[in-house]
């Protein structure tokens, strides 16, 4: 009992200390992290076996941590390896492709091919921006996509602010639609030894709905603002091939991007488990980018990775005390075995937490309670996943500070002189992002009850 009231109130007060951002998040994690390894598991606990299979340092010298003959085993708990090696090969990879101009050469070639067209910007940008946060963080989508819109926007004379909260929304939605495209996702993927194909299949065409649904309202709620208010001189305007650095570079780049999509795709089929191609593809970009490697070592973003370690932690210590079985049994009882019900509880809860706070642990603590409801109600676990997956990834989206892509986005735009409000934003997104969460839930009611 002791053991149980001091996990809850480490998690408690990790979440408090996130939140407010007293202090950098990965230093309130790691701290968290050890006083439950120190209080929860050493002193109340007395249980060495519980930190062991919390740290769960094993896993990483099994041979399926690498490699899976036939169908991915569920991950143990603690901490998920898996998922920090192949966010880390990531990151290395997308700072390659930055370094080489890939990203500002493929916005400005779109924006010449609709011929600088203001609605067709919008609306390519929208997709561009869907399709990349499949396979890359939404962070990095949004950082150089908001970037390009305000050089566009300025170019062309129109507000970049409809066009950037319309594509932070599609970055959060295309994010859900693979294993690879959003942390919860990855987490969920190689919690649940679920792959690539089948996030595609299932929350992938959840999505892609919902992305048409986005289109039309975004276009509904915007298009009177975005009007070429002047005649322009399109043949003063820079070509996209300026924007790549290095040619050699950028082809190598996109090579390797290719490759990284091909291994994830087919992942299942080849027994290669995201841990090995993270891996895999961050040997590959440092071997092919020389002298410059250091320089892409330097910049992975080591802080959030030591935010995931912290926080497999923390939510281990909840899981190892039988708390996340108590709210898995609470779930439980308030839908009194009503599957729908029991699913509306976790998409809408899940949406509306990540509004406010931060999706990752939120995913993260939900996964072990999913398994216990499947466990003690007979549903189907992947049933369960979808719906959280949606929840987590589209929720985040209906407030400024309810994922990272938005607090990038908004940076953007208010660094070149675009503020962009509470007000401002909610009015725009909140909306859209009910929307989807009903037309999701409605989708799997359909589909999988």
């Amino acid at each position: 009992m002791i053991a149980q009231i001091f996990a809850v109130v480490i998690f408690l007060a990790m979440f408090i200390l996130i939140i407010t951002e007293v202090w950098e998040r990965h230093i309130v994690t790691l701290g968290c992290a050890l006083l439950t390894l120190i209080l929860v598991f050493g002193i109340c606990m007395h249980s060495p076996s519980a930190i062991i299979e919390t740290l769960n340092i094993h896993s990483i010298f099994s041979s399926g941590f690498w490699h899976t003959a036939g169908e991915a085993s569920e991950a143990s708990a603690g901490i998920n390896w898996e998922t920090i090696v192949f966010i880390a090969g990531m990151m290395i990879m997308v700072e390659g492709m930055a370094k080489s101009g890939f990203f500002r050469w493929l916005c400005m070639k779109i924006a010449k091919l609709v011929k600088y067209q203001i609605i067709p910007i919008f609306i390519t940008f929208m997709l561009l921006s869907f399709v990349l946060a499949m396979f890359i963080d939404s962070i990095t989508v949004i950082l150089f996509l908001a970037a390009v819109t305000v050089e566009l926007a300025q170019l062309l004379k129109f507000n970049p602010v409809p066009v950037i909260l319309s594509e932070i929304f599609c970055a959060n939605l295309g994010g859900s639609a693979t294993m690879c495209g959003d942390p919860p996702n990855i987490i969920i993927g190689t919690s649940l030894g679920y792959s690539f194909a089948d996030f595609i299949t299932h929350t992938g065409l959840i999505a892609g709905i919902c992305l048409i649904l986005s289109l039309i309202y975004f276009y509904a709620i915007f298009h009177k603002q975005l009007v070429q208010k002047e005649t322009l001189d399109i043949a003063s305007f820079p070509e996209p091939k300026e924007a790549i650095t290095s040619k050699s570079k950028f082809t190598i780049s996109c090579i390797i991007f290719a490759c990284a999509v091909v291994m994830l795709i087919t992942h299942a089929q080849t027994g290669l488990s995201v841990a090995f191609i993270g891996l895999f593809i961050a040997i590959v970009t440092l071997i092919t980018s020389g002298k410059d490697s250091m320089m892409l070592l330097k910049k992975v973003d080591y802080k959030t990775l030591l935010f995931f370690v912290g926080l497999f932690v923390v939510v281990g210590g909840l899981e190892q005390t039988g708390i996340l079985q108590i709210i898995a049994e609470f779930i439980g009882n308030i839908s009194g075995g009503n599957i729908k019900l029991m699913i509306a509880i976790i998409i809408w809860v899940s949406a509306f937490a990540s509004a406010f706070i931060d999706n990752i642990p939120f995913a993260a603590t939900m996964i072990p309670v999913i398994r216990s409801l499947a466990a003690m109600e007979g549903v189907d676990l992947s049933t369960l996943a979808w719906a959280l997956s949606m929840g987590t990834d589209i929720g985040g989206s209906g407030t400024p500070i309810g994922a990272s892509a938005n607090v990038v986005g908004t940076a953007v735009a208010a660094k070149e002189g675009y503020p962009i409000g509470w007000g401002k934003y909610c009015k725009a997104m909140a909306p859209a992002t009910i929307m989807v969460v009903f037309v999701s839930m409605i989708i799997i009611f359909v589909r999988y009850l």
